[in-house]
């Protein structure tokens, strides 16, 4: 039976290559969001500039003792460079898992639906008949951002698999949450200017991580003066535009907190900029 693949995503292994080698810790001290959490299904995170800027933003998921990153497909190889320059002398290792593939759907599954292990026999037409021992395919999931985005999983890839990538992007643009670095940028935005905090992707105490110092300082002040925000294409400011979908209508744009009181923003961040607003008044 066909499904609906992310063909714009890819996942990244991130595997211990020595025994006493711990893959979460590693990626503890780099990433914006608590490894820790992983057995609870995936988080979004980022990895920011000393600056505390988004270079690349993704979803981490756990599989066993590994951890597999959720990512553009065409920032893949750029994102395995910049965590090697932190590898140092660890025992760690990144590959690409051509076999998997991330799939949506924009509805809660059916209840009782569970996904079953790859171990038990791949499906049909399935790239990747045998993976490391772990939870994966995975159980579907509510994305850890909103909700509303729908539910993810991790599968083997299959030829019967149908793209889903155009319908997740319009899903996802019509609920204002921003992803990739076409919309947020590359070290052009800082981490939660992209919103971060109010779709889960920092936690606040966690310990240091790159670009830790300036994320937190900007919390604890409350001094989030720039945001992303989707617009309607007619409301559109060529001068703040970060990129135009004219097929959806819309503008994806990075403007102040101030100039955001007449555009209609969803509820999840409307609420997110009057608490801000109120906790430095």
């Amino acid at each position: 039976m066909a499904s609906s693949r992310l063909f714009d995503r890819a996942l990244i292994r991130v595997t211990a290559t020595e025994p006493g080698e711990d893959v979460r810790a590693f990626l503890q001290g780099l990433v914006t969001n608590d490894t820790r959490r992983l057995d609870e299904g995936p988080v979004w995170a980022a990895l920011l500039t000393a600056q505390g800027k988004v270079l690349f933003d993704f979803l981490l998921w756990a599989d066993g003792n590994d951890v597999l990153i959720d990512c553009e497909e065409t920032h893949a190889a750029g994102l395995i460079r910049r965590l090697s320059i932190y590898r140092l002398r660890r025992k760690i290792a990144f590959e690409r898992e051509e076999g998997l593939g991330v799939y949506w759907r924009d509805r809660a599954p059916a209840k009782g639906t569970r996904r079953s292990s790859i171990s038990v026999g791949p499906k049909a037409g399935a790239h990747h008949p045998t993976v490391p021992a772990g939870l994966l395919p995975s159980q579907e999931h509510a994305d850890p951002r909103l909700s509303e985005l729908g539910h993810r999983w991790i599968d083997s890839i299959s030829d019967a698999d149908t793209d889903a990538s155009e319908g997740w992007r319009a899903h996802r643009l019509s609920l204002g949450v921003l992803e990739g670095e076409a919309e947020l940028g590359q070290d052009a935005t800082l981490w939660l200017e992209c919103n971060a905090i109010e779709l889960h992707g920092v936690a606040f105490d966690k310990g240091c991580y790159v670009g830790q110092e300036n994320t937190a300082r900007m919390n604890w002040r409350q001094k989030i003066n720039r945001r992303l925000v989707v617009v309607p294409l007619a409301d559109a400011d060529p001068k703040r535009q970060r990129i135009a979908y004219p097929q959806l209508g819309v503008s994806v744009e990075h403007r102040r907190a101030e100039d955001m009181a007449s555009l209609e923003l969803p509820d999840w961040q409307r609420s997110g900029i009057e608490k801000a607003a109120e906790t430095s008044a």
